[in-house]
């Protein structure tokens, strides 16, 4: 019997993520949605919740693949919107994020700003905004945004 884990990502559109952590091998399913941490990040930001196992596919590979595939490194006016952010299930969750981060900064020229926060809550989205990409490939949405990033995914050899 597979032993499957959760873990939540935000950075960008959760259509966008949605897509890109679809394409994983080891992943069993996404939710996009609205995600809140705790504290002063208790507020809802678009993310997904990532369901993989473990044992095709780890914590730090998910983390380099979503690192890589939202603007990281930049904190922009719609950042309580899309908050770059590892939402963690269990402790052992967040000492992995953290460390992968330290490990991952070399491969950014700028600091990254992603927050590792403690999961508190998700909305799901509506019914009909989930699987976007799956169902609209050819949107115009789809193609100026989603397209580029799993174009990234390629070039660094990030599908696995």
């Amino acid at each position: 019997m597979q032993e499957f884990k959760k873990i939540g990502f935000g950075g960008g559109c959760h259509w966008c993520t949605e897509a890109i952590f679809q394409q994983l091998n080891g992943v069993h399913d996404v939710l996009q949605g609205y995600i809140a941490a705790t504290n002063e990040f208790a507020s809802y930001s678009e993310g997904v919740i990532v369901t993989y196992n473990p044992k095709a596919i780890s914590l730090a590979h998910l983390i380099e693949v979503h690192l890589h595939t939202h603007k990281a490194t930049v904190s922009h006016s719609f950042r309580k919107k899309y908050r770059s952010a590892i939402y963690y299930f269990e402790e052992a969750q967040a000492a992995i994020s953290k460390a992968a981060i330290v490990d991952l900064q070399r491969q950014f020229q700028n600091p990254i700003i992603t927050k590792v926060l403690p999961f508190n809550q998700c909305t799901p989205s509506r019914k009909s905004l989930q699987n976007y990409y799956k169902k609209n490939p050819t949107a115009p949405f789809c193609e100026r945004y989603i397209l580029p990033k799993l174009v990234v995914l390629k070039e660094k050899s990030l599908l696995k």
